[in-house]
């Protein structure tokens, strides 16, 4: 995953760091809106899907991101061969010591349900280059299978998000740190070709051999590591690379992070959501574990009320949040994380019909105030801050017959022309957000 501060430190000291990145260095948010900028839909625009095969993701709103591999073992993020300068070779012996005791994913997959997500993506090889399934295309075998586990982690992974009937989602890094081209792209041809053909075989291999796959998600397609995805779309060439993945797997969701075009756009990191509804669908992806995406000690973990608050931020804005958990070397999620998703899943179990389903609207969000989702004649309204005792709203596009509580056991309420006037004693609110349905005539 990309790790903002980290990456723009090593960018800013590195001899290969562009002038505009010494020049002016960006925010994390700054630097996750110019990521989801490069989300063009109007180039190559038969890639992308329709909107009726994309329904199903824009349902789903929640889903669980698993970081694991060899970085697990050192457990300093998955940036610890970069960040730390550790070379290729020292690097490749954390494979002899990859034999995980506990990795179970029918485990992982259960705790994925009972937190309420409705897919689930893992890491199938991130920037280190090391893969998780038995990929005979990979640069030197370095993969799962000539590791000391000598087995193929992605299989299984998939097989129990299916038993738990969620949606089966692989992440895959073209980046890959042991190829100096990748730093060196033009001055390095042939090693340039040995990274690119790595790339396409790999992609390959994981769409044929898995069965259905319902996402995609790219990450690390810029080069050097400098500017953008779409800066280095040139070598890439994302048009061929998707088009090969929609061969073997036609209705797969892919995210825009292979260079320009995606079906949806990312945003990345806890910053606070915040403007009006978005046009495009779009995903609000970050770590629950704050110290990193890979496993850390657990120092700075997430409250369940920090992760639901980006979620309804989310959904009343046209989005869907994807929160990571990062498993540790025998592939145990760690306690305080899981105990973080759980009670966010016992949020999204009271409050599902305000976020499974809906779409935004039909008012914009007011930053730190509310925004609203609907569905059918409800329409759910979001309420983060409380001005006032009394929240007023703009007028409504029908008639409100009803209105209650999902959050508690009291709402006062009262419309007419000129809006709708809505009230909850402080102990009836929900901690992070109260959430009220109106009906509509």
């Amino acid at each position: 995953m990309l790790d903002r501060r980290k990456l723009l430190a090593a960018a800013l000291a590195a001899p290969f760091a562009s002038s505009p990145l010494r020049a002016q260095p960006l925010t994390d948010e700054q630097r996750s809106a110019l990521k989801a900028a490069n989300a063009d839909p109007t180039l190559a625009p038969d890639l992308l899907l329709p909107d009726r095969e994309m329904a199903w993701w824009r349902d789903a709103k929640f889903g669980v991101f698993i970081h694991w591999g060899l970085y697990a073992i050192p457990a300093k993020g998955e940036w610890h061969m970069f960040n730390d300068k550790v070379s290729a070779e020292d690097y490749a012996k954390l494979a002899q010591q990859f034999h995980p005791r506990h990795y179970d994913p029918d485990a992982w997959a259960k705790l994925a349900k009972l937190g309420g997500a409705r897919y689930m993506v893992m890491t199938a090889r991130h920037h280190d280059g090391f893969a998780m399934w038995n990929s005979p295309a990979s640069y030197r075998h370095f993969d799962a299978m000539h590791s000391a586990a000598h087995r193929d982690f992605i299989a299984p992974y998939v097989r129990a998000v299916r038993r738990e009937g969620l949606r089966v989602g692989l992440y895959y890094s073209p980046l890959d740190w042991r190829f100096p081209a990748y730093f060196h792209p033009k001055e390095m041809p042939e090693n340039a070709a040995l990274l690119k053909r790595q790339t396409y075989a790999q992609v390959e291999e994981l769409m044929r051999n898995y069965g259905h796959i319902d996402i995609l998600w790219w990450d690390g397609g810029w080069l050097a590591p400098t500017g953008t995805d779409a800066d280095a779309a040139w070598f890439w060439q994302p048009d061929k690379l998707n088009r090969m993945v929609r061969k073997y797997q036609p209705d797969i969701v892919i995210n825009p992070r292979s260079g320009w075009q995606g079906d949806y756009d990312v945003a990345e990191g806890p910053g606070p959501i915040s403007g009006p509804i978005r046009a495009r669908p779009w995903e609000k992806t970050f770590s629950i574990n704050e110290g990193a995406w890979g496993y850390t000690p657990e120092d700075h973990v997430m409250t369940a009320d920090q992760v639901v608050r980006l979620v309804s931020d989310a959904v009343v804005r046209n989005g869907n949040v994807l929160a990571n958990l990062g498993p540790d070397r025998d592939g145990v999620i760690p306690p305080k994380q899981a105990e973080t998703l759980k009670e966010v899943g016992q949020w999204l179990h009271r409050h599902n019909r305000a976020v499974y389903g809906t779409r935004p609207g039909p008012l914009q969000p007011v930053d730190g105030v509310y925004g609203a989702t609907m569905s059918g004649d409800s329409v759910f309204i979001h309420i983060v801050g409380w001005p006032d005792d009394v929240l007023t709203l703009p007028p409504l596009p029908a008639s409100v017959i009803s209105a209650s509580n999902l959050s508690g056991d009291s709402v006062q309420w009262s419309a007419d022309i000129h809006g709708v006037r809505l009230s909850v004693p402080a102990n009836a609110r929900g901690s992070a957000v109260t959430v009220i349905e109106l009906r509509l005539a």
